[in-house]
């Protein structure tokens, strides 16, 4: 049996501590793997009046989880106020995190699920990272360029080649090494954590119609077209580049796995418009699982009994199913 997943609350000011213990509320109902809390049990019981148990050792979450969140408590932050964002909670946060992943990489965890957190917060602790998944990364030893976003939802999967940065760098940022770089690892990981024996990558265009054959803009010509013959090259199977106009309707969601698209909004705004409530951000190209929903703190709403933990739900068990299929493919191997 595989050990428990660790979820990070994220700021404990924000959702994550009423998602999470909702979820654990839905274990049966939506079939989930067993977890345990990272984080502070003030913030959850200032949210959620169901039963915590905090652990001695993460081993007994196992044999707690049937009958209460089982809570691996990190250091005091002192009092947590829903909404209130501030240093407190994100040392907290903080903390949340670096325990889980350390809890992971020691075998005490099949897989990571992280709540989300304040950047804004984060930064002013000193936290040098652009986010949760560059940190995870660097605990891990990878690289960060070899660390993957994808974001997963039940009929569309993307990838953004470049991520947190200005649309006027985009172009400059875009070659063709990280292209392939990115879709290797992507085909690699949809086959390990996904089961996809030849998984279909498309790739979107920079520009409108996809730079009508180098009229509207080059990227497409220079970069992206070089980067699908490489990949050819290496038996992936790959087509594009495609207008990103056409590339997320029903029809065309159909005929491919997963779509690398050139920028943060291209992959984004298509994932959220088709599942807002249960998208799910996963992490390709670590040694470990890791997922999170794809949304935010949202403080606005903390502790007002309104947050939806569909998409914790659903980070939940997809963390869980591809921690499975890794121990599947050990076990075999």
């Amino acid at each position: 049996m595989l050990p428990p997943l660790a979820v990070s609350i994220g700021d404990p000011a924000g959702i994550g501590p009423e998602i999470v213990a909702r979820a654990w509320a839905a274990r049966n109902t939506e079939r989930l793997p067993p977890f345990f809390a990272v984080g502070d049990r003030r913030a959850i019981a200032a949210v959620w009046d169901g039963p915590v148990e905090v652990l001695s050792v993460p081993g007994d979450a196992a044999a707690v989880f049937d009958r209460a969140l089982p809570l691996v408590q990190v250091d005091d932050p002192g009092e947590i106020v829903p909404g209130d964002a501030n240093l407190a909670g994100a040392r907290c946060a903080l903390d949340s995190l670096e325990l889980a992943v350390g809890l992971t990489r020691g075998g005490f965890a099949s897989g990571i699920v992280t709540g989300p957190v304040s950047k804004a917060q984060l930064y002013a602790i000193g936290f040098n990272y652009p986010g949760q998944t560059e940190f995870v990364a660097e605990r891990c030893g990878i690289a960060a360029a070899n660390a993957v976003m994808m974001l997963a939802g039940p009929s569309l999967r993307t990838v953004p080649a470049t991520v947190h940065t200005p649309l006027a760098d985009v172009p400059r940022l875009l070659t063709t090494e990280l292209l392939v770089n990115k879709a290797r690892i992507t085909a690699k990981a949809l086959c390990r954590d996904f089961g996809l024996v030849r998984p279909r990558l498309v790739f979107a265009g920079l520009n409108p119609h996809a730079g009508e054959s180098g009229t509207l803009g080059r990227e497409e010509v220079d970069i992206i077209q070089p980067a699908m013959a490489a990949l050819v090259l290496e038996d992936i199977d790959v087509r594009g580049p495609f207008a990103a106009d056409t590339l997320f309707h029903a029809d065309a969601r159909a005929t491919y796995d997963v779509a690398i698209c050139m920028y943060h909004d291209q992959a984004l705004i298509p994932l959220k418009t088709l599942h807002f409530e249960d998208g799910v951000n996963v992490t390709l190209g670590l040694p470990v699982v890791r997922t999170s929903p794809d949304h935010g703190t949202a403080f606005g709403i903390a502790g007002r009994g309104l947050a939806d933990c569909r998409a914790m739900i659903a980070a939940i068990r997809m963390a869980g199913e591809c921690a499975a299929r890794r121990a599947m493919a050990a076990h075999a191997v």
